[in-house]
């Protein structure tokens, strides 16, 4: 199994995958190379926190972003991380991997011929960061991305210890979580937690589950995998 790092510029991202050979640096090169002279001539599509309109002939990350943020009611760079992880799992499918985990600044996309286990960091004050989904060996890729409003990078409106969303597309899990996070707020966890669930019952048709956390409020959407509690993780979300 190879585990390695890849680091350009803003994408940091920690492999797993059962190919020994696979170029995946060249790749993602080459699709922020892409997204770069995109942005470069459309200044709003990197500006905008509302959904832009899709066009002809897009490069293909650029079209995979605008196509998940218009799902999400997002602006398409709340969509950017999950859609390099989804389009470098497609890259190593494409090169016969049944066995691999890009993981891209806590977005994830993943195939798995055997289990795993998918940490859950919130840094939440109850339930610490020793819990993880218990994933079962599957065919099919699966997006795993997290939007917080007190760790990490991204924009967030909201006051979530974290919003996990798990689909079948990691750009989409992405830009739901943003559009979650959003809502997560309120006088007190509870209030977060409904207001942040009422809003993912509106996009419930595009994932399988959605898990918020917030100080002493859990509440889930749809189907989750198993939760268990451990220190010792395959991949960690962030």
């Amino acid at each position: 199994m190879d585990i390695s790092e890849i680091n350009l510029d803003e994408t940091h991202i920690r492999l797993t995958t059962d190919l020994s050979c696979h170029d995946l640096k060249r790749y993602i090169f080459s699709i922020r190379r892409d997204l770069k002279n995109y942005i470069f001539k459309n200044q709003e599509f990197a500006l905008s926190l509302e959904p832009i309109k899709s066009e002809d002939n897009l490069p293909l990350i650029v079209k995979t972003m605008i196509d998940a943020s218009n799902i999400a009611d997002v602006g398409p760079m709340a969509c950017v991380a999950g859609a390099i992880s989804q389009l470098s799992l497609n890259y190593l499918i494409e090169q016969d991997s049944k066995y691999s985990i890009v993981e891209n600044g806590g977005d994830i996309a993943l195939i798995n011929d055997s289990s795993l286990l998918c940490g859950i960091y919130s840094n939440n004050q109850v339930l610490g960061n020793d819990i993880a989904f218990k994933i079962k060996p599957r065919k099919k890729p699966l997006g795993i991305c997290t939007s917080s409003g007190k760790i990490g990078h991204s924009i967030s409106f909201g006051k979530s210890d974290s919003v996990t969303v798990i689909s079948k597309s990691s750009a989409i899990s992405d830009g739901i979580a943003t559009r979650v996070a959003n809502e997560v707020n309120g006088s007190n966890s509870e209030e977060k937690v409904s207001k942040g669930l009422e809003c993912g019952e509106d996009y419930s048709e595009f994932f399988d589950g959605l898990l918020i956390i917030s100080e002493n409020n859990v509440g889930t959407v749809g189907r989750l995998p198993k939760i268990i509690e451990t220190k010792e993780f395959d991949v960690k979300i962030v």
